[in-house]
């Protein structure tokens, strides 16, 4: 049977095996103690009770384990060395002067960095992102990371975008479980209130919203646009869990708007000729399919049609024509006939 991990655990595991290597760090590079193995094992289980009162701790193998790791190219080529004192051994570092923390990159990790240095770089000089003026500076000066010079990447967003600077510490409430008091202006419509339960932040067509349980409501995929949040804050309200898996929640429709109590539909759109490349190249949606016909490219979609589905087709203007569903297509028509109705 195959076990999955999940994105949680596999944190878990990543920080727990941080800790355990900085720790036998440490004390390897003691050389005023004499750590004998018991006290390895005692030193790192120590640490890992400390940093969460839960924790089994590590046996006999796991810390073997670890040595073995760090002691090999894989891992950081440390230089343990293992001392006879009578019938027991102590371990520390040959090198008296050398710590895990002090082994350069090598040179793909730095590429690795640098590439993820240019994808943060595009938050610079937006609110909640100032952090990561420190952290280039510190990558540059203890690890020779530049972050390069002009930029060679362009993306399609703006931080001038209203809400942005709400990104940050929403992303904190999900991730620490935070009930907020939001204060919601719709468009022409006065501010209301109401504790919102965060779950998922989402982008669409350069906009941010957040999904989440709205309390007046009780709908758990309540969607706030964050250019509409004009201010919210944490308050002491038990936080309900959520179990939607948002991928799928987000692979039966397009955007972020989700209609109530309707069910997926085949929708099929006819694309002209000239037009079928670039529907091919850019899809509409990640699990359409295609079948080239004389008239053009049928693409086929099994999803809910939503108000951005709509403009979706509309954007193609003359380049396409709907086949079904019959509601989708009469509702396309009215909205052509109301923009050529503009013109005449």
């Amino acid at each position: 049977m195959i076990k999955f991990v999940s994105n949680q655990e596999s944190m878990s595991k990543n920080k727990s095996a941080h800790t355990r290597y900085q720790t036998l760090d440490k004390c390897l590079r003691n050389f005023s103690k004499r750590y004998y193995f018991d006290d390895l094992l005692n030193a790192v289980n120590e640490v890992l009770f400390e940093s969460n009162p839960n924790s089994m701790g590590i046996k006999v193998r796991q810390l073997r384990s670890d040595l073995s790791y760090m002691k090999s190219e894989a891992g950081f080529n440390a230089p343990i060395e293992t001392i006879r004192d009578g019938k027991k051994a102590y371990y520390r570092y040959e090198d008296v002067n050398f710590s895990i923390n002090k082994i350069p990159f090598r040179d793909d990790e730095i590429d690795k960095l640098q590439g993820a240095m240019q994808l943060l770089n595009r938050f610079k000089g937006a609110p909640q992102f100032e952090w990561l003026n420190q952290v280039s500076a510190v990558l540059e000066d203890k690890f020779g990371v530049q972050q390069g010079n002009d930029p060679v990447i362009g993306f399609d967003s703006s931080t001038d975008y209203s809400g942005y600077e709400h990104i940050g510490d929403i992303f904190k409430a999900i991730i620490n479980k935070q009930v907020l008091k939001i204060d919601y202006q719709p468009f022409g419509k006065g501010v209301i209130s109401y504790n919102f339960h965060p779950y998922y932040l989402k982008q669409y067509n350069n906009r941010w919203f957040v999904l989440g349980l709205n309390d007046e409501t009780n709908v758990s995929t309540w969607t706030v646009p964050l250019d509409r949040i004009m201010k919210f804050e944490a308050v002491g309200v038990d936080y309900i869990q959520n179990e939607t898996d948002w991928i799928d929640y987000f692979d039966e429709i397009i955007g972020v708007t989700r209609p109530y109590n309707k069910e997926l539909e085949v929708v099929k759109l006819l694309f002209t000729p000239d037009q079928a490349p670039y529907v091919q190249t850019k899809p509409l949606h990640g699990l359409q399919r295609n079948k080239l016909t004389d008239d053009g490219l049928l693409v086929t979609l099994e999803l809910i049609p939503n108000y951005e589905l709509e403009r979706l087709i509309l954007s193609y203007g003359s380049t396409v024509k709907v086949i079904e569903p019959k509601e989708l297509k009469e509702k396309i028509e009215l909205e052509l006939k109301k923009a050529y109705s503009k013109y005449t």
